[in-house]
């Protein structure tokens, strides 16, 4: 098996694509003051609202957005609430036949290093080999990448999640009030940090999450609170689904 032609013109493409200027490498994504990703690694988001912080990562780099999933009849993640975080024609879609094959594709994408995120959903959290595979494959692909910056992946996992030897793992749920889009986010473990978590706010599409303004400071958890159930990010089922927000 191999990823289609046409993914791998798209991700050679990406070495033609302006790049923002960078004063100096960056060996992180910051997404909050104190909810910070380091590159180069596999990190993992679970929760109801996991689609939601994989798009707002992807809000928050620039270039191809490499989503793996398996076939699913009738389903894929609506553009109405990609729009809300970031371009869809960004995003390259890639099904494998086999299930099995998810993460060797999400390795394959890593090590060519052409698109700064990879993301993958997963049916349940995968081994830790298969994990230290994704950890190297995304090391390697700075070599290729045309910013000179590694590569992240992100495993989507369902329930509490539970990947073996991730760099760090994330929880995601929405919180909505009325008309106000917001989450709770967690960070339920990571190598580097300690357990945190925010209440974050989005005021229109396309604007960056942040703290409700007056709202109080991300706090440390000695023991993260068990996971709540919640609607994950809308799919379209028919042509005449109307748009949810995620």
């Amino acid at each position: 098996m191999s990823i289609h032609p046409s993914a791998s013109r798209l991700l050679a493409a990406s070495h033609a694509l302006p790049q923002p200027h960078q004063t100096r490498p960056e060996g992180s994504l910051t997404l909050l003051k104190d909810a910070v990703l380091l590159r180069g690694r596999a990190h993992e988001a679970c929760g109801g609202a996991r689609c939601s912080f994989a798009l707002w990562l992807a809000g928050a780099t620039y270039g191809p957005v490499v989503w793996i999933s398996a076939p699913q009849e009738n389903a894929h993640l609506n553009p109405d609430g990609i729009c809300e975080f970031a371009d869809p024609a960004r995003f390259l879609w890639v099904s494998p036949s086999r299930q099995d094959d998810i993460l060797w594709v999400m390795e394959e994408a890593l090590r060519c290093g052409g698109a700064p995120l990879v993301v993958a959903e997963l049916p349940s959290p995968p081994a830790i080999t298969p994990v230290r595979r994704l950890h190297m494959a995304a090391a390697s692909g700075a070599t290729a990448a045309p910013d000179g910056l590694p590569p992240l992946g992100l495993l989507l996992t369902p329930g509490a999640g539970g990947a073996q030897g991730i760099e760090s793992r994330w929880s995601m749920q929405p919180a909505h009030h009325a008309r106000q889009r917001c989450w709770q986010l967690e960070l339920l473990r990571a190598r580097a940090q300690p357990p945190r978590q925010w209440k974050i706010t989005q005021a229109a599409p396309r604007r960056p999450l942040v703290e409700p303004p007056g709202g109080k400071e991300s706090h440390q958890l000695a023991n993260p609170p068990a996971q709540q159930k919640a609607a994950a990010l809308p799919r379209l089922r028919g042509a005449s689904a109307a748009p949810l927000p995620p």
